[in-house]
């Protein structure tokens, strides 16, 4: 396996890979805010693991602030990450997300966010943010699955609440939605 930036032949492979792995309508809103971050962020970072010469899965982080009393703290957020349902369960995303936080570290980036299951991300590092200083930036975001990862750029003084770009607000992903009636 090998781990990427993606490219434009990627686009395809990447979109139905996140349909898949979201599914249903979620995973067409989750495939037109990919597209939407990569329009708005010009520095996301978009990765793609590549298996057997086809794309198995993608990752994408893209800017977001954390609004600190001392003042705003630029930082990332991981979101989507997706693996080919068929290749699900091998790596691959630990592996994505791996590279994506070495890459983040690089660039200096202190912080990264994410809404995500607690039993995966903890085995990569992330900590339930609340427990550590942080504002969720939604009441809709479960207490547990609001996740930060500090990186070595990360000072002391970094805390306060966690701020999504517009572009999730626009495709209301951010936290869960109740179900609306039937």
């Amino acid at each position: 396996m090998t781990v990427r930036a993606e490219q434009a032949q990627d686009l395809d492979a990447i979109a139905s890979i996140v349909r898949a792995a979201f599914g249903g309508q979620h995973g067409d809103t989750v495939a037109r805010l990919v597209a939407a971050l990569r329009r708005d962020d010009p520095d996301v970072l978009s990765l793609v693991a590549v298996e057997e010469g086809e794309v198995a899965g993608h990752i994408m982080f893209s800017r977001t602030l954390l609004d600190a009393p001392r003042e705003l703290v630029p930082a990332q957020t991981l979101s989507p990450l997706a693996v080919a349902p068929a290749r699900q369960r091998t790596g691959i995303g630990s592996a994505l997300v791996r590279e994506g936080l070495r890459r983040l570290d690089e660039r200096g980036v202190p912080l990264v966010f994410l809404e995500g299951d607690p039993a995966y991300y903890s085995r990569l590092g992330f900590v339930a943010a609340g427990e550590e200083g942080f504002r969720r930036p939604s009441l809709r975001i479960p207490d547990r699955a609001f996740q930060v990862v500090k990186l070595s750029a990360y000072e002391p003084w970094m805390t306060g609440t966690h701020v999504y770009s517009h572009t999730f607000w626009d495709y209301d992903c951010v936290g869960l939605r109740e179900p609306g009636p039937s």
